[in-house]
């Protein structure tokens, strides 16, 4: 069999309606964490795990993130302008993203199910590949999830998270008729329950249950199907996820980077994936 490495597919047609007065015109995916987009945030946690072909599915205000991948030698890089020879540029350092990107323009207005079927055309070469959302990073073992959904051999593969708690949860102890703190923890997440944290990986079967059609939410009916058709299994993630929904969540994961410690910072494994044609 021909081997050829695993695609990604982000979906990136976001407005981040609940994020604004951050970055009000940038599509959500291009909003940075420190001083790079989360978008490249997520590309470089597959990249670590050696998956670096990815197909972008592009709406709101998507040739910003077109200009973004045009542009990114410049943007990256030292370079020497020859202004008398027809402005030829020499660069001095070369992009270490060793990256294919496709960028595939899906519709301002299609919902995420609709905008998956319309870059099928992308990901017929492979048996299996990666999808998640253009908004939230984790650290997860992408090299384990991709093992996992190869051991059970259903369709489709949903890494499930524990979400943040709502609130901060302080532990106390009764002392003398008061309660005295004994420790704060700020957003813990939740011991019970579990809920989609995206990080998907499908099969070519999974086109029997999505369509063009502009409304078609995956998280609705498509996931439901596969669910209720046994296709449908989870992969637990105990670990970091934090999605980037609102200012606070934003300020978070910025000041997670800045302190130098980010929990999806410089994940790796030793597998180098490949799909099967």
């Amino acid at each position: 069999m021909q081997q050829i490495a695993i695609k990604t597919v982000i979906l990136c047609g976001g407005q981040g309606t609940r994020i604004r007065g951050v970055a009000d015109d940038l599509p959500k995916p291009m909003i940075p964490i420190g001083n790079m987009p989360v978008l490249w945030h997520i590309m470089r946690l597959y990249s670590a795990h050696y998956i670096n072909d990815f197909v972008l599915c592009l709406g709101y205000k998507g040739s910003v993130i077109k200009d973004y991948f045009l542009n990114y030698r410049t943007l990256s890089s030292d370079l020497t302008i020859n202004l008398g020879d027809h402005g030829s540029v020499e660069f001095h350092n070369p992009a270490e993203e060793n990256w294919r990107v496709t960028l595939a323009d899906t519709g301002e207005k299609a919902q995420t199910g609709a905008r998956l079927a319309r870059v099928r055309k992308y990901l017929r070469d492979s048996e299996l590949f990666c999808l998640t959302y253009g908004d939230g990073i984790a650290d997860i073992d992408i090299c384990d999830l991709i093992e996992f959904h190869r051991s059970h051999g259903r369709i489709a593969t949903v890494t499930g998270v524990r979400p943040p708690g709502r609130f901060g949860v302080m532990r106390t102890d009764r002392n003398a008729g008061i309660s005295v703190v004994q420790d704060f923890q700020e957003k813990p997440q939740t011991e019970q329950g579990w809920i989609n944290g995206g990080f998907f990986v499908l099969d070519q079967r999974v086109w029997d249950y999505v369509s063009d059609d502009e409304g078609l939410i995956f998280e609705r009916e498509p996931l439901q199907r596969l669910a209720q058709d046994g296709q449908l299994v989870m992969y637990e993630h105990s670990g970091f996820w934090q999605p980037m929904d609102t200012y606070r969540e934003w300020k978070l994961l910025n000041d997670l980077w800045g302190s130098g410690n980010a929990p999806w910072d410089k994940k790796t494994c030793s597998k180098v994936f490949t799909a099967t044609k």
